[in-house]
């Protein structure tokens, strides 16, 4: 078969040719955009072998096309450089073997059979020619092309040998099933399983990259049940396989919180593609195992399993690499949240707690309630549709009220500083108490958010503590 009408759409093709032709070099577009290409698939990442230097052809390219830098790695023999919006890699064809227990190859010079013969999947080790004679022409030792066709991922070689030589390959089976739809086939599933152990010497790093790839994908929850099933996931995120089952006592059952998960991630998958929001949606019931108890009146409880949750959260992000930053804060806000809408959805809720549900959530508190509503994951249609419209009228109620009151991101004018120098103290357990109450009125309702009203109010308050503010206070300006 040949795609030569397909890869003259992009410029760059002809002058690798040009370029590999004047080096006296074969070249091949190779992997995940040619896998891409095929199945319409957009794809910015280009990867080119040669039968040569890969570092001299990248540099006799970006020559022709203008490009100022190239960005070599002597020790691999690769190179990088980007021209439009594509990424393009140059490498030479290799060969590569392993040691038992190491993924880092030993490599050397090969041929093109030799370099499709490492690649991971068939449908990864498809290959273009660029070669002026026979350029544009499929070059398929494995039959990707069917397993493309078939949705079909499988390995080139033995499973079991691809799978211990490179551990990482199983997270990577499982991630593009997740991304593609694809099946994998059963013999190579089957490896994935008896060689689940080998993945302990990846190191964390490699390992998230791959999962957040999964979680990003269009139906995460597919990626995370071959996890579950290959045994992986016990492995690498234990938290979560601790949610499956269900437990039944005196006839009263909980529900799979393993599945339920799955269905809420899937549910906020739909409406956004924030990575970690996605997160919030993994981790919000997190805590349940731990916070489970039985009741012969109530039934099964997880009571605080949303407290509990947000403090396990930063644990979990450190285990698995992830960054203990505003991202890890985010997720840990939406956790401990995620139930505080629940309450909310009444006729007669109060201002009051309205406010405070804004001011907890901040600049968050949409994706808080895309969150809740994704929660909702009742087989009973009545049920979900009656939960939804409630969530819709107290969305309405936030927005009224934030219209009126200005609380996302809310900051009390009264600070400590002004209250130490209100009433000449120094820093103490007092000033942390005044500032509470001001806060605490403020939510309420009772002050607004001004000086003129707030001033006051923290002189009355701070006589019950037997504070008398300074003589001079009276004559200083606080408008605003």
């Amino acid at each position: 078969m040949n795609y030569k009408n397909r890869i003259e759409k992009l410029f760059i093709f002809k002058t690798v040719s040009t370029a590999a032709e004047e080096l006296k070099v074969q070249s091949f577009i190779i992997g995940g955009f040619v896998r891409d290409l095929l199945i319409e698939r957009p794809s910015k990442d280009i990867d080119i072998v040669c039968l040569g230097s890969g570092i001299e052809l990248a540099k006799k390219v970006a020559d022709h096309l203008g490009v100022k830098q190239v960005v070599t790695y002597n020790n691999f023999g690769t190179a990088m450089l980007k021209y439009d919006d594509l990424e393009v890699e140059f490498v030479g064809a290799r060969k590569e073997s392993y040691r038992k227990n190491s993924r880092k190859p030993i490599v050397e010079n090969g041929s093109l059979e030799d370099d499709q013969n490492r690649r991971d999947f068939t449908i990864n080790a498809l290959a273009i020619s660029l070669n002026k004679k026979n350029y544009g022409e499929l070059v398929d030792p494995f039959n990707g092309i069917e397993d493309l066709k078939s949705k079909n991922i499988q390995t080139p070689l033995d499973p079991d040998i691809t799978f211990v030589d490179d551990p990482l390959r199983m997270m990577r089976a499982i991630r593009f099933a997740s991304q593609l739809n694809f099946d994998i086939a059963p013999d190579t599933f089957e490896a994935i399983t008896k060689n689940k152990e080998r993945i302990k010497i990846v190191s964390g790093e490699r390992i998230i990259d791959e999962l957040n790839k999964i979680i990003l994908s269009p139906t995460p929850s597919y990626g995370f049940k071959l996890l579950f099933h290959s045994g992986l996931l016990e492995i690498i995120f234990p938290e979560m396989v601790a949610l499956h089952g269900v437990e039944t006592i005196d006839g009263k059952s909980h529900k799979d919180n393993f599945y339920h998960t799955l269905k809420v991630l899937d549910n906020l998958s739909e409406v956004s593609d924030n990575l970690w929001q996605r997160w919030a949606a993994i981790l919000h019931d997190i805590a349940k195992p731990p916070t489970k108890r039985f009741d012969k009146i109530s039934g099964w409880t997880f009571h605080g399993h949303e407290e509990r949750g947000a403090r396990m959260t930063p644990g979990i992000f450190r285990r698995l690499k992830l960054p203990l930053n505003e991202n890890m804060k985010y997720v840990k806000k939406l956790v401990r949240l995620h139930l505080r809408p629940i309450a909310l959805v009444k006729d007669n809720i109060s201002d009051s707690a309205i406010r405070r549900l804004i001011f907890e959530a901040g600049n968050d508190i949409d994706d808080l309630m895309a969150l809740c509503k994704a929660d909702i994951t009742s087989k009973n249609n009545e049920k979900v549709k009656r939960y939804i419209q409630n969530f819709e009228k107290l969305e309405k109620r936030i927005v009224e009220v934030e219209e009126k009151d200005s609380l996302r991101n809310f900051k009390p004018v009264i600070t400590g500083e002004l209250i130490m120098e209100i009433f000449n103290l120094k820093p103490s357990k007092v000033v942390g108490t005044l500032k509470s109450e001001v806060r605490e009125a403020i939510l309420d309702g009772i002050i607004k958010n001004h000086i003129d009203e707030a001033i006051p109010f923290l002189i009355d308050s701070g006589k019950k503590h037997g504070l008398k503010p300074v003589d001079s206070f009276a004559e200083k300006n606080f408008n605003t």
